[in-house]
C-alpha cells in the first residue's frame, strides 16, 4: 500500500511556502521483523504519556527534514498557545492565532490562515484521534543530540494507517520522530523531526514589522 506523506511533514509547509513539492526518494524505514519485540500495554502508555506531555508543553523548537532526491527541510518555534514560526527557504512564516505573515523579499503579507492548518505540529502522532487503535513496542536504545533515548515503533490505524518511530527522552518527552512510506509517484520517502528546547522561556515569537 502506498502512504501519502503525513499532513504535519508538507502539507502545512506548502500553504506557508506556496510550493508544491513532490513526495522525494528516500529508505523506508524496515518493517519488523519475525523478531522484533512484540507490541505491548506498557510501551503504549509510555507514548501516550509522552505525547501527552508533549502536549502540555508551553515552547519547543522543532526541525523537520525531508530526504531524498529533493530534500526540504524547516525549523519551527512554538510559544503555546497558537504562536508559530516556522524558517523555510522562501521566508520565514510567522503564525499568531489565524493569521499568517508572510515574509518573503523583506516584505510581511497577511493572510487568514484555518486554525488546523498547523495542528498537526502539536499533535504529530494524532493521538487524539487514533487512541483506540494505538499499539507500540520498544525496539531498543539511542542517543539523540547527545541525549539518551528510547525508542519505540508506533501504529494506528485511524484515521489512516501509519507506522512511526518514535525516541523517547529521559524525561518522557518526544525527541525524535520518523516516518517512512511510499508516495503517489512510486517513490519512497522518509520523513524526520526532531524536538528541542522545551519550555525554553527565551523563545518568543511577535508579530513581524
Amino acid at each position: 500500500m502506498k502512504r501519502r506523506l503525513p499532513a504535519f511533514s508538507v502539507a502545512a509547509l506548502c500553504l506557508l511556502a506556496a510550493c508544491q513539492p513532490e513526495a522525494p526518494p528516500a529508505p523506508a524505514t524496515p518493517a519488523p521483523t519475525a523478531t522484533s519485540p512484540a507490541p505491548t500495554a506498557d510501551a503504549v502508555q509510555e507514548v501516550k504519556a509522552s505525547m501527552n506531555r508533549f502536549l502540555s508543553a508551553r515552547s519547543f523548537h522543532a526541525r523537520m527534514a525531508v530526504e531524498g532526491s529533493r530534500p526540504m527541510t524547516s525549523e519551527m518555534d512554538y510559544v503555546a498557545p497558537d504562536r508559530y514560526r516556522i524558517l523555510l527557504p522562501v521566508g520565514t512564516q510567522t503564525v499568531i492565532g489565524d493569521t499568517l505573515y508572510m515574509q518573503v523579499q523583506g516584505r510581511v503579507t497577511q493572510v487568514p490562515l484555518p486554525k488546523e492548518t498547523l495542528a498537526p505540529w502539536r499533535d504529530p502522532l494524532k493521538l487524539q484521534q487514533s487512541q483506540a487503535g494505538l499499539s507500540a513496542e520498544r525496539i531498543g536504545t539511542d542517543t539523540i543530540d547527545g541525549q539518551a533515548a528510547t525508542r519505540y515503533r508506533v501504529r494506528h490505524a485511524l484515521p489512516e494507517s501509519v507506522v512511526f518511530d518514535y525516541w523517547i527522552g529521559t524525561d518522557g518527552l518526544p525527541l525524535q520522530l520518523r516516518h517512512a512510506g511510499t508516495g503517489d509517484d512510486g517513490q519512497p520517502y522518509t520523513v524526520l523531526q526532531t524536538y528541542s528546547r522545551y519550555n525554553d522561556p527565551t523563545i518568543t515569537i511577535d508579530v513581524p514589522r
